[in-house]
């Protein structure tokens, strides 16, 4: 029988060793039933903190010098007789305590520091994967699971980030010849300790508890499949560097890792992490866990609990209303799929970085603002099904992804790629023969201006426009198609010695072209996903829009009515398909993004292509309210009147 998680909660909780009356006025059951009214199956709770501080009687860990009994055990007879899972949560590389008492343990930095110069962090103090601290973390979870059986464990913050110059990782090293001064090498090698320090843990739990489930939390996401008994995602857009944009790129990618796990959606009801006065609004967090569920993601919200274990009662009416709410719709969501048309590929090297890539983010929320149905594609995913692979800017190709994509035009896919993509820098040229322009170099133009004109210029003013990114130097094929030329100012910016060029307007045509195309492919020279991350101009997402319906005229979802911050999802669940509409109005407000409010969307004609004969009916969920719909040309057309903030519209076949 597969893992079912329906509707979690995550309770992160580090507690200084210095806070005296840890869970003084913690009353158990009326957490627990305050779980139960929420309708919480699984939570994630504390059994070693980042602080090094054990919350359950151990004879091999330290436990929390303010805590006068066994708070995780507790929780997890009280859980366990509600019919509520836990799992137990390790740091695996954070720790005070433990390395206040065992320095040897001590991660060192390739500075040469052990005690790093930001000490207002959790990250003052790293363990070594490779010191005593690996036995130590392995005893303290065997003696978890042998005493106290949790239905799972959380391992946090073990990153190929944390590198380490240790003796214990050096004599290792230099026994294998690896240069610790390469990056690349080194943060191999700290990946390699990561993941073998995973698989032992997981070893050992699965030898005393054979059904628990299992997570480790981090990047490492594609080498622990087969391991992970589930995925979660934390996304806390608050914080600068996740933003709005982070949870929109893990939902498009988990989906396809996971492979039918399930995939946890964790925003929080905080504000910035180690922030125990935070209580975002409803509709922040109902947007975000209603992104989640169109994506197939279950909710899983992060809060903080308070040393004393004082009732956050308020905390509690949040999260009651809002997965109140939310299951209102389980009897059309729970077993839905997506049902994408576009494949975004990314493949993963030390440039390009799935959490952070900016050409990533940018592409994911064009194809959203288009309302275009799409996966993030890796090399651990299957690129089979889609009508259009997208290649954002600077996608370089291995030889068994040159071989997926040209599996893909040889079944009739489509290409669109940008900048870099398809390039191979030692051999100078792109390793396709199918893309329609050859590579010269780079340009050597700033800034890029493009020419608006000819058959992708619908909607664009006739005027040349800025890409705000850096473009190629490429030379049309024979039998290719030049649509836009490369327009270019009439001097660099620069300075000369004498004049500071900073105004530099469009002069003439370059000769170079700018997109190209044959029937399968089509090519940007320029950088485009770059330059709308850089200043969002809605001209580029629309070029791009006419360039994806030339390839692709019949999408799953037209709807030309709705705002471009409105997000559209389709699934399919059985005879039902599902569209999720969300439409709320996220703003930035001084250092962060505030969401507060729903908007509404009135009369917004509808069209969801069916490839069906009959229509049973068409209905608002959850009420079932019918909505007039027709027919025509393989699409269900129906207008709804009036939604605030989420609508969820169902299509029986």
């Amino acid at each position: 029988m597969s893992l079912k998680i329906k509707y979690a909660l995550f309770y992160d909780f580090h507690t200084s060793s210095l806070i005296p009356d840890l869970g003084k006025d913690f009353d158990v059951e009326r957490f627990t039933d305050n779980l139960l009214a929420c309708g919480v199956d699984f939570i994630t709770w504390h059994a070693r903190c980042n602080q090094g501080n054990a919350y359950y009687d151990t004879a091999c860990g330290y436990k929390h010098p303010g805590l006068t009994y066994d708070l995780f055990g507790e929780i997890l007879r009280s859980c366990k007789a509600k019919g509520i899972r836990v799992s137990a949560y390790f740091n695996g590389a954070l720790s005070d305590e433990e390395l206040i008492r065992h320095r040897d343990w001590m991660r060192i930095a390739p500075d040469g520091r052990s005690i790093s110069e930001n000490r207002i962090s959790p990250y003052m103090r790293c363990t070594c994967y490779n010191s005593p601290f690996r036995e130590h973390l392995k005893n303290m979870v065997r003696e978890l699971a042998q005493t106290l059986a949790p239905d799972g464990f959380f391992f946090d913050c073990m990153s190929k980030q944390l590198t380490c110059i240790c003796p214990y990782c050096m004599r290792e090293m230099q026994a294998r010849g690896i240069d610790y001064n390469k990056r690349s090498e080194l943060e191999a090698f700290t990946g390699e300790s990561v993941l073998r320090l995973a698989k032992e843990l997981h070893a050992l739990i699965k030898d005393i508890l054979p059904q628990a489930m299992f997570f480790l939390n981090g990047s490492m996401v594609e080498e622990m499949q087969g391991y992970n008994s589930h995925f979660e995602s934390e996304s806390l857009p608050t914080v600068p560097g996740l933003g709005y944009d982070f949870l929109p790129v893990q939902a498009h990618y988990l989906r396809n890792v996971a492979q039918g796990a399930p995939v946890l959606n964790m925003p929080a009801r905080f504000y910035d992490w180690g922030d125990f006065g935070g209580l975002r609004k409803e509709e922040a967090l109902e947007f975000d866990l209603f992104y989640g569920l169109a994506n197939g993601m279950r909710p899983n919200v992060g809060g903080h609990w308070h040393p004393r274990g004082d009732a956050d009662q308020p905390v509690f009416d949040l999260l009651k209303k809002v997965y109140n709410n939310m299951q209102q719709y389980d009897q059309w969501c729970d077993e839905a799929s997506n049902k994408p048309e576009i494949g975004v590929v990314f493949t993963q090297s030390e440039e390009n970085v799935l959490r952070s890539n900016q050409e990533l983010r940018a592409a994911v929320r064009m194809l959203s603002e288009l309302k275009y149905q799409f996966d993030v594609l890796t090399e651990g995913a299957d690129w089979e099904g889609y009508k259009i692979l997208l290649l954002p800017d600077k996608i370089l190709l291995s030889e068994q992804s040159q071989a997926r994509l040209q599996k893909h035009l040889d079944q009739g896919g489509r290409i669109i790629a940008s900048g870099e993509s398809g390039l191979d820098l030692q051999r100078q040229g792109f390793v396709l023969p199918a893309w329609p322009v050859e590579y010269r170099g780079a340009s050597g133009i700033d800034p890029v201006y493009f020419e608006s004109t000819g058959p992708f210029a619908q909607g664009l003013p006739e005027m040349p426009l800025s890409l705000y990114a850096q473009a190629l130097a490429v030379r049309l094929k024979p039998g290719a198609e030049l649509s836009m030329e490369i327009i270019k100012p009439y001097m660099n910016r620069g300075f000369d010695g004498l004049r500071s060029h900073f105004y530099t307007p469009p002069q003439e045509k370059s000769g170079l072209p700018f997109l190209a195309l044959n029937p399968q492919v089509a090519y940007f020279s320029g950088r485009i996903f770059a330059g709308y991350f850089e200043r969002s101009p809605y001209q580029l997402r629309l070029l791009l829009g006419n360039v994806i319906e030339h390839f692709h005229p019949r999408p799953m979802l037209r709807a030309p009515g709705l705002p471009s911050f409105a997000r559209a999802f389709v699934q399919q669940n059985g005879n039902m398909r599902l569209l999720h509409i969300l439409a709320y109005a996220p703003e930035l407000r001084g250092n962060a993004v505030a969401l507060e409010d729903r908007a509404t969307l009135v009369n917004q004609e509808l069209a969801l292509r069916i490839d069906a004969d009959e229509v049973k009916c068409v209905y608002l969920a959850p009420h079932r309210q019918e909505l007039e719909f027709r027919l025509e040309d393989g699409y269900c057309h129906f207008t709804l009147a009036q939604m605030q903030g989420y609508a969820l519209i169902v299509v029986e076949a």
